[in-house]
């Protein structure tokens, strides 16, 4: 009787989804290392290193901002619960990315990274975004939270401008082919755009507050 009534307390949903949130921020980067492992990194390895960090920073960061709207849309309150994993995945991959960055291409030369920073608009997009997420990465506990308190929802409304930046550094870059980049932009307007109370604004209803 006991462990049936454990195992009734224990959470499998909360843990399906949390297995799922390390899975999109691990398993890929499991893979990025078997293709370094096996030199399997293409014909420009660190374009590849590159775009690939890149391209799971923004994948995670807008599964981040997915988790308020599946929130209110299945009534469930895991998305909310595993948000801040998917967005320290996110954060870490961004990181990753600049690191490669300043590994390969500028050898960590603060007057390399100076320059780019002044003189290449798509890395000073890139920069801000990376710099508007370290505070929220910090402050992303519990006794910051309760510490900040009605500032820390305000402060953590960056993660719209970062993920902004980081869709506008990708379009900057790409210049080209901008299929991916726009897929990204669609996602991402989408989510914004459902935090928008519409109803209430068709309605002329003052908006009501909302968390990230």
């Amino acid at each position: 009787m006991a462990q049936t009534g454990a195992a009734k307390r224990f959470d499998w949903p909360l843990l399906v989804w949390r297995a799922a949130a390390w899975a999109l921020g691990g398993v890929p980067l499991l893979l990025l290392g078997w293709h370094v492992l096996h030199a399997q990194l293409g014909p420009n390895p660190v374009e590849f290193l590159e775009h690939d960090a890149g391209d799971w920073s923004l994948r995670l960061l807008l599964a981040t901002l997915a988790m308020t709207p599946l929130r209110r849309l299945t009534g469930r309150p895991e998305p909310l619960r595993v948000r801040r994993l998917l967005g320290l995945w996110a954060f870490f991959w961004v990181c990753l990315h600049f690191a490669i960055y300043l590994t390969f291409d500028l050898e960590w030369s603060p007057s390399a990274l100076a320059a780019d920073v002044v003189k290449r608009t798509y890395i000073t997009i890139g920069f801000a975004a990376w710099l508007a997420l370290v505070p929220l990465a910090i402050t992303s506990t519990q006794g910051w939270q309760r510490r900040l308190k009605r500032r820390w929802a305000t402060l953590h409304k960056l993660v719209y401008a970062a993920a902004v930046l980081g869709v506008l550094h990708y379009i900057w870059l790409v210049k080209a082919d901008l299929r991916e980049p726009l897929l990204y932009a669609g996602i991402l307007a989408v989510l914004l755009g459902m935090r928008i109370p519409w109803r209430g604004i068709l309605r002329g209803r003052p908006l009501p507050r909302r968390t990230t």
